[in-house]
């Protein structure tokens, strides 16, 4: 080093230290984020021949195997919705939250060549590719619009309810995706390890059955703890005015949001070690 360069004046950027969301920041790097969603969603249809067209056979293809395994075969109850609307309606959240996990835990990793060269809030990279996970839920909606429609259902005043339940899910995503997306960075293993978890957790929640089925009432609390199962099940209560998930919500409201927190923390303490990790 140079007297010249001892003498210019040197500007250290890196977070605040704390675990709470500077909503400033994240505002003032908006087209960024912007930018990240954009490119999360180009980069998962490009060079497909299909396209856009695989937000919709992504769900619809479960929904006719489901029909036929536990509709047609098993005769699971579907609290008097007809089986495929009643199965479709549960596979849009849960996809939704599945594809937002799974694009988030590796967002990290997959926005190395951004990370280790320019200074941006790190939480831009999880939320990202949690918000791009919309854009495939709105084109599956149009879906389960159009089976509505065939199926004559109409949905009553509680459908304005729908977005609390799409958001919880999200945020659910969220607060997994910033442990995973840190822990990936340090072991490689939860990219391998993420596709097995989600598989339990669609047997654990309540997509391909009703709720109603878990009718122990110690097991229906425990049960409750996955978040999933109140968002499912609220998700069905507020467009096909299926079973209410009742009591099953408050469990895995108050779990979204320990685990959100929790979340925080160790992304933000874990976050000035990603350059040199990945």
């Amino acid at each position: 080093m140079t007297i010249a360069d001892a003498a210019l004046p040197r500007t250290r950027i890196e977070p605040s230290g704390t675990w709470a969301i500077d909503v400033r920041e994240l505002w003032a790097y908006r087209e960024l984020l912007g930018f990240l969603i954009w490119r999360d969603v180009k980069v998962r249809y490009k060079q497909t021949a299909l396209g856009i067209a695989w937000a919709v056979l992504q769900p619809l293809v479960p929904m006719v195997l489901f029909t036929v395994i536990f509709g047609r075969v098993a005769k699971l109850p579907s609290d008097g919705v007809p089986y495929p609307l009643f199965t479709l309606a549960g596979l849009l959240p849960w996809q939704l939250f599945a594809s937002a996990l799974g694009g988030a835990s590796g967002s990290v990793v997959g926005s190395s060549g951004l990370i280790t060269k320019v200074y941006f809030p790190r939480l831009i990279t999880p939320l990202a590719a949690v918000c791009a996970a919309l854009v495939d839920f709105v084109v599956s909606l149009i879906l389960l619009i159009l089976l509505m429609t065939w199926y004559g259902w109409t949905p009553d005043a509680r459908v304005a309810l729908v977005p609390v339940f799409v958001l919880w899910a999200m945020l659910a995503a969220f607060g997994v995706a910033l442990w995973t997306s840190s822990l990936n960075g340090r072991y490689r293993d939860v990219q391998y390890l993420m596709p097995f978890v989600t598989q339990v957790w669609l047997l654990a929640s309540p997509v391909a059955y009703s709720l109603t089925l878990v009718s122990s009432s110690p097991w229906r609390v425990v049960y409750a703890l996955n978040p999933m199962v109140g968002v499912v099940q609220g998700f069905r209560w507020a467009l096909l005015g299926s079973a209410a998930p009742g009591e099953a919500m408050w469990p895995g409201i108050i779990v979204t949001l320990l685990i959100t927190a929790g979340g925080l923390v160790y992304f933000r303490r874990t976050e000035d070690s990603f350059a040199d990790l990945i």
